[in-house]
C-alpha cells in the first residue's frame, strides 16, 4: 500500500507546487451563493465576496476556495453559466492579489474557466463522477486535485447514507476514484482525497471518519477535511428541547474538529472562520513538534 507523501524536513504531508508551512493548513470558504446552509447570502455579491476572501487572506488563509453552487444536503443544481458568472471575478480578482485560489466545482467549463482566471487548485465534490471530462482537464492543466469521497448530488445524496463498514467503505471508494482519475492522466503526486463528511453520511459515520483518519491518510495521499459548521455540530450541541445549535453558532465546535484532525495528520481543514482555526492548527504544531 502507498505511504503518504511527507516533506522530508517535516512529518507532515504535502502536496507539489503548495507553499507547505510547518502545520497543517488552513483553506477558508468563499460561498458567492444565495443558499449556502452555513453563510448563504452574505458573499453573494461579487465584491462582498471578494472581500470575504481578502478578510480570509488577512486572517491567515493559506488557500481560499471560490464556489458558485451550495452543495448542502437537498440543494438544487444551478447552470453552468449561473456558477460560471458568480466565481470567475472572485477568482480573478483575489489570483491577481497574489492568493493561492481553489475552485469548488463539479463541472469541467467552470473548472476550466477558473483556471484561466488564476485558480491553482480544483476541488471538486464529486471525485470525477459527476463531470467525466474533469480528470482529462485537471490532468491537462496539472494542478493539484482534491478527489472527494461522494454518491450523488446533494438533492438526494443523504438516501445513499447506507455503510455497513463505512471507514472501510469509504477508503475503498476512494481508492476507485483515485485509480479512476490516474487512468485518464491526473498525476497521483497531485491528488489530495477528502472524505466528504456531511456528504451520504450520518452523524455516526462522520464522528467515525474523523475518529479514524489514520486509516485515510494510509491510502497515500494529503487529507482535505471539511466539518466546519455541518449539521452534524449542531446536531451535537443541540439545545435541550432538541433544537439544532444554528450554522453560525458552531465555531467553537468546528475548532475542536480542526484540533482533532490536525493532531491527526490532516494535510488542511477547510473553514469558514479563518482566525481561530489557524490558531487552533498552530497549536497542534506546537504540540506536535514537543512530542
Amino acid at each position: 500500500m502507498a505511504q503518504p507523501v511527507t516533506n522530508p524536513d517535516r512529518d507532515l504531508d504535502w502536496v507539489r507546487g503548495i507553499p507547505q508551512q510547518n502545520r497543517c493548513l488552513v483553506m477558508g470558504v468563499v460561498n458567492v451563493t444565495p443558499d449556502s446552509f452555513s453563510d448563504g447570502g452574505l458573499w453573494f455579491d461579487s465584491d462582498a465576496a471578494i472581500k470575504h476572501g481578502r478578510d480570509l487572506i488577512a486572517e491567515g488563509a493559506d488557500i481560499v476556495d471560490v464556489g458558485g453552487e451550495s452543495t448542502r444536503p437537498g440543494a438544487q443544481r444551478v447552470s453552468g453559466e449561473e456558477e460560471l458568472r458568480r466565481v470567475v471575478p472572485v477568482i480573478a480578482a483575489l489570483a491577481a492579489d497574489g492568493a493561492l485560489v481553489s475552485v469548488d466545482t463539479m463541472r469541467v467549463e467552470v473548472a476550466e474557466a477558473a483556471l484561466e482566471a488564476g485558480a491553482r487548485i480544483v476541488n471538486d465534490i464529486s471525485g470525477g463522477l459527476a463531470d467525466p471530462a474533469m480528470p482529462r482537464l485537471v490532468a491537462g492543466a496539472k494542478v493539484p486535485y482534491v478527489v472527494m469521497h461522494w454518491r450523488g448530488h446533494s438533492h438526494d445524496m443523504q438516501t445513499r447514507a447506507v455503510y455497513t463498514d463505512v471507514i472501510g467503505e469509504v477508503c475503498d471508494e476512494l481508492r476507485q476514484r483515485m485509480d479512476a482519475v490516474v487512468a485518464e492522466g491526473v498525476d497521483p503526486e497531485l491528488i489530495i482525497v477528502d472524505p466528504g463528511i456531511g456528504f451520504a453520511k450520518t452523524a455516526e459515520h462522520n464522528w467515525a471518519l474523523l475518529a479514524h483518519l489514520d486509516r485515510i491518510r494510509a491510502l497515500g495521499r494529503p487529507i482535505l477535511l471539511a466539518t466546519s459548521r455541518k449539521t452534524f455540530l449542531g446536531r451535537l450541541l443541540a439545545a435541550p428541547d432538541g433544537t439544532p445549535r444554528p450554522p453560525m453558532e458552531r465555531g467553537d465546535a468546528t475548532v475542536a474538529t480542526t484540533t482533532l484532525a490536525a493532531a491527526q495528520g490532516a494535510w488542511c481543514i477547510r473553514v469558514h472562520e479563518v482566525l481561530p482555526n489557524v490558531d487552533a492548527v498552530r497549536v497542534v504544531a506546537a504540540w506536535r513538534a514537543a512530542r
